[in-house]
């Protein structure tokens, strides 16, 4: 299949618009409420996010993708993977499947695989994709960044409407001096605080980038413990095992159980269709957002 190049994919990082979307619109403590009492500021703030980045990039096809549930494998492996979050803000519990019920009221798929995070299964799509056309991955998360590659950019939302990092391989070689590849032995190296695992302790991200910049890979530099200073090398020699744990929870699976035909995922929204859900909802502002 050739490549088509006026189509692009957006995959979305749902949790990620819906968190930072109420967020954004709960911190001075008022929350929207619908008619019916139902808060709704994550549904206000996601939706806002998504059409804006709609607005940007003009995708031509958007699938929206979801953790469903906080047991992955991931916390089968470590126990304490992302045990450091509290629970969700109660205001924002009965917004989940209300998100989920707008979007598919655009005709966008959701998809979500028990077991797996949002992550895994953007990384899924993103391969079985980019082949035959160009990806963007919308998210404000950093662990997405091995996924970039000729075909695939990640969008990272920055604070404030409207503004984007958008990494190529070129973008993301001149940031933080590492391929696709490198982030996730960054991350094996030097954990990750959000997700809870540790890396090698005492080692930050300038001493992992000087290592994997010199030695390319954690194969490299466990090649070379010898050549390292004595006190990096007995930092590393201490944490062997979690270094390889690390590495694996950082790893972004591309085999997820989960499909979406392109075909599925045309962006084509019925406005009819999407005001009677913001009709059923009864939030009148919900309305503004599509103009």
């Amino acid at each position: 299949m050739s490549q088509n190049s006026s189509e692009s994919v957006l995959l979305v990082d749902g949790m990620a618009l819906l968190f930072r979307g109420y967020y954004a619109t709960s911190s001075s403590g008022y929350i929207m409420r619908t008619d019916h009492g139902v808060p709704i500021n994550g549904v206000y703030g996601f939706l806002k996010y998504l059409l804006d980045a709609i607005g940007t990039f003009k995708p031509t096809h958007i699938v929206c993708c979801w953790d469903m549930g906080s047991k992955t494998f991931r916390t089968e492996k470590f126990e304490a993977y992302k045990a450091n979050r509290g629970p969700a803000p109660e205001e924002l519990i009965p917004q989940f499947d209300l998100v989920k019920e707008v979007t598919a009221s655009f005709n966008i798929p959701n998809v979500g695989v028990p077991g797996y995070e949002a992550d895994d299964c953007i990384g899924t799509l993103a391969r079985f994709y980019s082949p035959h056309t160009k990806v963007q991955i919308l998210t404000g998360d950093h662990d997405m960044l091995q996924l970039v590659d000729e075909n695939t950019e990640v969008i990272i939302m920055k604070k404030g409407q409207s503004n984007y990092m958008v990494y190529t391989l070129e973008t993301l070689m001149e940031e933080k001096s590492l391929t696709p590849a490198q982030i996730i032995d960054l991350k094996g190296l030097t954990g990750d605080t959000a997700d809870n695992y540790p890396g090698v302790k005492g080692i930050g991200e300038k001493t992992a980038t000087k290592l994997l910049n010199e030695y390319v890979n954690i194969a490299g530099i466990l090649e070379n413990l010898a050549s390292l200073p004595k006190g990096v090398r007995a930092k590393i020699e201490a944490e062997l095992d979690m270094l390889h744990l690390s590495l694996d929870l950082a790893t972004i699976r591309l085999d997820a159980p989960v499909a979406c035909a392109l075909e599925d995922c045309a962006w084509a929204m019925d406005r009819e269709k999407v005001i009677s859900k913001f009709d059923e909802i009864a939030y009148k502002g919900l309305i503004r957002l599509i103009g």
